[in-house]
C-alpha cells in the first residue's frame, strides 16, 4: 500500500472519520561535474515539473539529482491505496496525449509514452456540465467539430457563437510557442491575448445565459475567477482536453515512476526524505543546497519546482533584490479544495467514461465565494473503473472549493506519512460535517451513491499544504490576472546565477502546464532550445 495526499481521515459509510547557470557552465555540464561537483544540476521537488525538467536535462547530457522531502516521489502525481482501491492525488484525467499532440510528443521524447497505461475517455463527452435546477446534462465532446455539434444541439441559435468561441480558443493557443512545441518563440507573439478576461470573452461570443454558464462549467480545472482569470488560461487548459482526453488506468503514480527511471538510467539520482532548507549562494551565484539533515550538495545549477515564494525563503536575502522578493510574496494564490475519495461497494455504481462538473444556478463564477450556510456551491466528480468488474466503478473522487481559512483552527498541525500527528477530534468532526454536506449536494443528482459507499477518506487544504509544500494548500499556485498579466507570469531564470524556477507557477498549472513550463526552464538552463525540435519530431 502506498501513501500520499489524501491519506487523512476515513470512515465506513455512516461512521465517524478517523485519522491522513551560467550559459558557459550549462554548455559544459559534464565537465563541471568532474571538477568536484557530484551533480550538474540539483532539482528541488519531484512533482511533474521537477521530474520532466530532470528527464530533459538528463537526456541532454547533464547529471541531475532530484530532491524530494516526502517518502514518495511525484507531488500531485502520487497515488495511494485505501481498502485495496487506488486513488489519485491529483491526476484525474489528462489531455493532449494523442499522436502529434503536445503532451504525447513530450512523453515520447522522454521515452515513456509507450509504457503509459491509458484509457481514452468518451469521445462524445469527456465532461458533462450540470446546473442546479436544470435536468439537462450538457456535454463537452472530444474534437472541435464534435464539440461544436454537441453544444449546438442544446443551443441551436448559438452555433455561430460557439464556433467563434472555439476559433478564438485555437487562435489564442497558437500564440504560445512552447505549447505548440515551437522553438525560438518570442514574448511578442503572446501580446494581445494575455489581457483578455475569460468571463467577458465568453459573454462576447455567446448570448444565451445558460450557455455562458455551461462554457464556464468546468472552471474547477483552473480555479476561474470573474473579472480576473485570463482567457489564455481557459483556452490552454480546455484545448488540450478537446483535442483528446485520457485517464491513467493505473493512476498518475506511474508517470512519476517512469520519469524517475529516465533520470536514473542516465546516471541521475532521486533522493527522498531530502528536504532542502537552504539554497547556498556565494554573492550572486548558486553553489548548491543544504538539506534538513545537514548534508550539503554542491552544484552551480539549482532548479526549484517549489512555489517561487518558498524558493525566495530558502535563498539568502542578499542574493535576491527586495523588490522581486516582495513582488513574488505578495502574489495571490488560487484557492484550495476539499476532496473526498469514496470506496464503493461492488457492482453498485456503473462506470462512465466522462466526468461531471456541477454548480448551483448562477454560480459558475462564484463557487469560491461561498458562505458557511451555502457551501458547497459546486463540485467535480470523477469515476475510476473496477478492473475486476467490467462496467462498474470501484471508486469516486469528489472535489469542491475550500478556503485555507476554513481550517485555521488546525493550521499549526502537520500530518504526513513521514511526520504523522493527530489533528484532534474537532478536526475529524469538521471533516465529517463537510463530507455529509458535500454528499448531500452530490446525491441530489446521484442518489445511488448514498448507499453505495463502503468507506470514505477526506483531504482538506491542510493535507495539500503538508504534502505539496505550499503555504496555503493552493490548488494551482499563483492566480493569473488579465489586468496585470506580466506580474503573475514568473520567469524561469532568476537574478541569481544558476538558480532557475519551474513548475505550475510559471505559466500554467496541471500536468501539461507544468511540463510546458519545464521546457522553458530547460531552455534557460541549457542556454539553447534545440531540444524542443527533438520533442516535436520524436
Amino acid at each position: 500500500m502506498s501513501s500520499g495526499i489524501g491519506s487523512e481521515g476515513g470512515a465506513r459509510q455512516g461512521g465517524g472519520a478517523s485519522g491522513d547557470g551560467t550559459p558557459e557552465a550549462h554548455a559544459h555540464g559534464g565537465e563541471a561535474a568532474g571538477r568536484g561537483r557530484a551533480y550538474d544540476a540539483l532539482i528541488i521537488g519531484s512533482g511533474i515539473g521537477g521530474l520532466v525538467c530532470g528527464g530533459i536535462l538528463a537526456k541532454e547530457g547533464l547529471r541531475v539529482c532530484v530532491l524530494e522531502k516526502n517518502p514518495q516521489i511525484g507531488g500531485a502525481l502520487q497515488t495511494y491505496a485505501r481498502n485495496k482501491v487506488l486513488f489519485d492525488a491529483g491526476v484525474h484525467y489528462m489531455g493532449g496525449l494523442a499522436p502529434g499532440q503536445n503532451l504525447y510528443q513530450i512523453f515520447r521524447y522522454l521515452g515513456i509514452m509507450e509504457e503509459l497505461k491509458l484509457a481514452k475517455m468518451d469521445e462524445e463527452a469527456f465532461d458533462k456540465i450540470l446546473i442546479g435546477g436544470d435536468p439537462k446534462e450538457y456535454t463537452f465532446a472530444q474534437g472541435y467539430e464534435r464539440f461544436v455539434e454537441a453544444l449546438a444541439k442544446d443551443f441551436p441559435n448559438e452555433e455561430k457563437g460557439i464556433r467563434a468561441y472555439t476559433d478564438l480558443i485555437r487562435e489564442v493557443c497558437g500564440r504560445f510557442p512552447l505549447y505548440n512545441l515551437r522553438a525560438g518563440g518570442v514574448y511578442a507573439e503572446k501580446t494581445g491575448v494575455l489581457d483578455m478576461d475569460t468571463k467577458a470573452t465568453i459573454e462576447a461570443c455567446v448570448r444565451d445565459p445558460v450557455l455562458r454558464e455551461v462554457l464556464a462549467g468546468n472552471n474547477l480545472l483552473y480555479a476561474g475567477q470573474p473579472d480576473k482569470t485570463p482567457f489564455y488560461v481557459h483556452a490552454l487548459v480546455l484545448n488540450s482536453f478537446i483535442e483528446s482526453s485520457w485517464k491513467c488506468t493505473d493512476g498518475g503514480g506511474q508517470l512519476a515512476k517512469l520519469l524517475a527511471n529516465v533520470i536514473r538510467e542516465r546516471n541521475g539520482e532521486i533522493k527522498t526524505r531530502a528536504e532542502v532548507t537552504h539554497i547556498i549562494a556565494g554573492g550572486a551565484q548558486v553553489e548548491g543546497v543544504q538539506l534538513k539533515d545537514g548534508t550539503t550538495l554542491k552544484s552551480n545549477i539549482v532548479v526549484s519546482s517549489l512555489h517561487p515564494a518558498q524558493t525566495m525563503q530558502l535563498t539568502p536575502a542578499a542574493a535576491i533584490k527586495p523588490a522581486f522578493r516582495n513582488r513574488v510574496e505578495s502574489l495571490e494564490n488560487s484557492i484550495s479544495c476539499f476532496c473526498v475519495n469514496l470506496v464503493l461497494k461492488p457492482q453498485r455504481v456503473h462506470y462512465v467514461k466522462h466526468n461531471y462538473y456541477y454548480h448551483n444556478k448562477g454560480c459558475a463564477w462564484t463557487m469560491d465565494d461561498y458562505t458557511e450556510e451555502d457551501w458547497p456551491r459546486g463540485y467535480a466528480l470523477f469515476f475510476a473503473q473496477n478492473r475486476n468488474q467490467s462496467g462498474y466503478a470501484s471508486s469516486v473522487t469528489l472535489m469542491t472549493y475550500m478556503r485555507y481559512a476554513d481550517t485555521t483552527p488546525w493550521a499549526d498541525t502537520r500530518n504526513t506519512v513521514a511526520e504523522a500527528t493527530e489533528r484532534g477530534q474537532a478536526y475529524e468532526a469538521f471533516k465529517q460535517d463537510r463530507y455529509q454536506r458535500l454528499m448531500g449536494r452530490v446525491t441530489e443528482k446521484f442518489p445511488e451513491l448514498r448507499e453505495a459507499v463502503d468507506h470514505w477518506y477526506a483531504s482538506t487544504p491542510l493535507t495539500f499544504r503538508d504534502y505539496l509544500g505550499t503555504s496555503d494548500g493552493s490548488l494551482y499556485g499563483i492566480a493569473k490576472d488579465y489586468r496585470d498579466p506580466v506580474r503573475t507570469i514568473i520567469p524561469a531564470r532568476t537574478k541569481v546565477g544558476g538558480l532557475f524556477l519551474t513548475g505550475q507557477n510559471l505559466n500554467l498549472h496541471g500536468i501539461l502546464g507544468a511540463a510546458i513550463s519545464s521546457l522553458a526552464t530547460c531552455a534557460e538552463v541549457l542556454g539553447r532550445d534545440d531540444f524542443v525540435g527533438k520533442i516535436k519530431s520524436a
